[in-house]
């Protein structure tokens, strides 16, 4: 993969993580999330949170002529899903299966790795841009779930 420009594996990224989101959704992420990490999750935030998510994936792919850094994040955002929401948890419950885990290994792992390796070839590492990305990437993937425990706070109730 490392001959590909940067625009396309951005987009190689964006169908992998199309591709993510239908095995999470097949596999029943919701209970698995619920029993496993305990996240107080709904198919509606499922839903809205992957739709942000193919969204962000269609800019940083469009962007990544001009701004390699939303390429960078994307695929921080995959390398993270990937290693602390799948396989880590896979490790840690001594195996039980974790809807999203085949996709995120076979190909969250080895996308995300060659836009880095191609952003590296391309010379736009800076410490500014791997931070940032790295950053980026980490602030995208918890954003999500602040929310979803901050919304059972009285302060953040509506009704």
């Amino acid at each position: 993969m490392s001959s590909l420009s940067l625009t396309t594996l951005a987009w190689l990224a964006m169908a992998a993580y199309a591709l993510h989101i239908m095995e999470e959704f097949s596999f029943d992420w919701r209970g698995w999330a619920r029993g496993v990490i305990k996240l107080p999750v709904e198919w509606t935030d499922f839903y809205v949170t992957n739709a942000i998510v193919i969204a962000l994936g269609i800019a940083q792919a469009m962007l990544a002529p001009s701004l390699p850094l939303a390429p960078l994040i994307f695929a921080s955002l995959m390398l993270i899903n990937a290693v602390f929401f799948h396989v880590g948890p896979m490790l840690v419950t001594r195996g039980r299966f974790s809807p999203g885990v085949a996709t995120a290994v076979i190909l969250f792992l080895p996308v995300g790795i060659s836009v880095w390796l191609r952003a590296a070839a391309d010379g736009v590492l800076t410490l500014g841009t791997t931070l940032g990305a790295i950053v980026g990437g980490a602030l995208i993937m918890a954003y999500p779930i602040v929310m979803l425990r901050l919304r059972s706070k009285p302060y953040f109730q509506q009704g």
